[in-house]
Formats: structure tokens, C-alpha cells, sequence
């Protein structure tokens, strides 16, 4: 699989996926913790805690799941642009530009896919 474009994006990504998570996670112990020193056994706690925890980081962590999806749609988008380009290189199309950070096609890549060969080049069927 080819580099990323701009490898920053993926970690923006990754940072916010992580901080993302590890704020659900301790939601979940604060609550989990809260209802362990009112005297609930651990089990209960736990189950109560997902379930509390839950709609309660949709509120307070709004901004930091708005973030998130941003981070995703944008590369969703240039993961589409890549394959865009890549299927527009495949069908032979030579007025489609590679998308920025690849170094493009390499020379002869549209002769062996749309099977022009210079005369006498074998074209590997054994004819």
C-alpha cells in the first residue's frame, strides 16, 4: 500500500481517535468509581457506568467527536481522490493528474495495461 499524502492527517487521526477514547475510558472509571464508594458491587457499577457513560460523552465530548469526524471525512475524501486518479490511470486516461505525494505511473504502465506493445515485443500468451 502506498504512503499517505500528507502523514500529519493520519496522525491528527490517530491523536484523536486515541484522546477520544481515553476520554470515554475515564468517564467510565469516574462513574464506575462514584458508584463503587456509594457501596455498589464492582459488577454493577461497571454495567451502570456503560450505561450512563454512553449518551453522557455525546454531550460532553461534542466538540471532540465534531473534531473526529472531520478528521475522517477528510480522509475519506483523499483516500476517493487517490482511487479516483488510480482508476482513471487504469482505464488509460492520460488527462487525470496523480494525486499530490505519488510520483505518478511508471513509463510503459499504459501500454501493458491496454495491451499495445511495440511490434515484436512478446505479449507472454506464447503465440
Amino acid at each position: 500500500m502506498s504512503a499517505p499524502a500528507d502523514p500529519r492527517a493520519e496522525r491528527g487521526i490517530a491523536a484523536t481517535l486515541a484522546l477520544y477514547t481515553l476520554a470515554r475510558i475515564a468517564l467510565l472509571a469516574v462513574i464506575a468509581g462514584l458508584l463503587l464508594l456509594a457501596g455498589t458491587p464492582l459488577i454493577i457499577a461497571l454495567l451502570v457506568a456503560l450505561i450512563v457513560a454512553l449518551p453522557l460523552s455525546m454531550l460532553l465530548f461534542r466538540q471532540l467527536r465534531a473534531r473526529l469526524d472531520a478528521a475522517l471525512a477528510a480522509s475519506r475524501a483523499r483516500r476517493a481522490q487517490e482511487r479516483e486518479a488510480l482508476r482513471a490511470g487504469l482505464r488509460g486516461d492520460d488527462d487525470v493528474a496523480p494525486p499530490s505525494g505519488h510520483a505518478g505511473t511508471r513509463p510503459g504502465f499504459r501500454n501493458a495495461l491496454s495491451g499495445d506493445r511495440p511490434e515484436g515485443e512478446p505479449d507472454g500468451r506464447g503465440d
